[in-house]
């Protein structure tokens, strides 16, 4: 590595700082993996039936808890956490999909508008560490590579990248074989064999890798489908490690059954009900997961946000009327929800519903369209069911860290322990 030079010493630099926090130059290669919706008790069954050794392995030699993820547990907001390293409050990216009040448009959010803040990678890269971010949906991408200068793809689309915008040419060629569709499970196994061969090679001294949540969005816990794709995913981690990376392995979000006991999707649809309420118009439901990948839920999840979009109608009525519908399990004042989850307030609906635990909220029954689960269980997150992830490094910890642990712990520590927290 060139490393940066500190200034004041004219000597190499041996950290950087982000966002408040610093970060220890790595002195051996480090991989943070970002398991999408890995609940905790897709790990355990996986422990149980003994098909996944070497993440066995590092919870028993390693540091293994669980941590609480960023709400809303949506991907984007907790991926740009952990790269940053804090809160929506800190970064701006508090969903997927968001409205704009002072405009009325809604946006989806393909690349970093609204991000602000640096990056634990691009503050990386330019101490002079090598850094690499790949991830398994395009629509990340531009987010998790914001200001880095590096290797940045996305699996989706492998074989579009160049070397002028992702650091590397035709990424297909790198792995050895062609880019994944996107509903599969390889989608994901695609980013870690980048991973694998970024790290083993020595192009990458950090890499961060930041899969899909497919298979557990289709599958639960134990099933043959979801331990078939931990042990694979287990195979690249033995692959990492062999390498002689420290691992870092953290989930966005967790994952629930959204079902009735015959099947069909458990959903409350808010606005619906409060255009039954109030009359049509006068509010605006927001379902901030609505991504490019809404066959995984159809756009169903455990947390919306509210819009008052008439002013003769108070929100506190709106708030009264959310927080008595069946299937709320939290209703919450915009300010109340921005001040108690760390979220950036002007992002915030008037109202913001969270689900009960097992119930997805929507805006319309027309808007969504559930035709694309072919008659599989709705399993979603967003909620607060979904916040407890796996937080698991391959080294055991200092004594300080130890003890940091036993604290709070979110999945946006992850990069924090990684690089400054394990022995050796």
């Amino acid at each position: 590595m060139a490393l940066a030079m500190d200034t004041a010493t004219g000597t190499p630099a041996a950290e950087v700082e982000v966002n408040g926090r610093r970060y220890a130059l790595p002195h051996r290669p480090v991989a943070v993996i970002c398991y999408d919706g890995c609940d905790p008790a897709y790990v355990a069954a996986a422990r149980e039936a003994g098909i996944v050794p070497h993440l066995a392995r590092m919870m028993d030699e390693g540091f293994a808890a669980t941590a609480l993820a960023a709400m809303p547990t949506f991907t984007n907001p907790n991926n740009v956490s952990i790269v940053t390293g804090a809160p929506p409050a800190v970064h701006g990216i508090s969903g997927n999909y968001y409205y704009d009040a002072a405009t009325g448009r809604e946006i989806m959010m393909l690349d970093a508008e609204g991000m602000r803040g640096g990056t634990v990678l691009a503050a990386l890269a330019a101490a002079g560490v090598r850094v690499a971010a790949v991830t398994a949906k395009d629509k990340l991408l531009k987010a998790l590579a914001k200001d880095l200068a590096g290797i940045a793809f996305s699996a989706e689309r492998a074989d579009e990248a160049t070397l002028a915008a992702n650091g590397i040419e035709d990424a297909t060629r790198l792995v050895g074989r062609p880019a994944p569709e996107p509903y599969v499970p390889d989608l994901s196994l695609f980013v870690l064999d980048a991973g694998v061969r970024l790290i083993g090679e020595g192009m990458a001294d950090v890499a961060y890798l930041s899969l899909s949540d497919l298979v557990q969005h289709s599958h639960a816990p134990g099933t043959p489908e979801a331990n078939a794709f931990m042990a694979a995913v287990d195979q690249r981690v033995g692959a990492l490690l062999a390498a002689g990376a420290v691992v870092g392995i953290v989930a966005d979000h967790g994952m629930n059954d959204m079902a009735e006991d015959g099947g069909a999707a458990r959903v409350t649809y808010l606005a619906d009900r409060l255009d039954a309420a109030f009359g049509e118009g006068r509010t605006r439901v927001v379902c901030p997961i609505t991504d490019p990948f809404v066959r995984h839920h159809g756009a169903l999840g455990g947390f919306v946000r509210v819009h008052v979009t008439d002013p003769a109608l108070a929100a506190a009525e709106v708030l009264a009327a959310v927080a008595a519908m069946d299937g709320v399990g939290e209703a919450l004042s915009g300010a109340e929800a921005a001040a108690r989850f760390e979220l950036p307030p002007e992002r915030e609906g008037d109202v913001v519903a969270i689900g009960a635990p097992n119930v997805a909220l929507g805006a319309h029954a027309a808007d969504h369209d559930l035709s694309a689960l072919a008659g599989t269980r709705l399993r979603s997150h967003g909620g607060l069911a979904e916040q407890r992830v796996p937080f698991v490094l391959s080294h055991p910890l200092t004594d300080a860290y130890r003890a940091k642990a036993a604290g709070p712990l979110r999945n946006f520590d992850i990069f924090d322990f990684a690089l400054n927290g394990v022995r050796g």
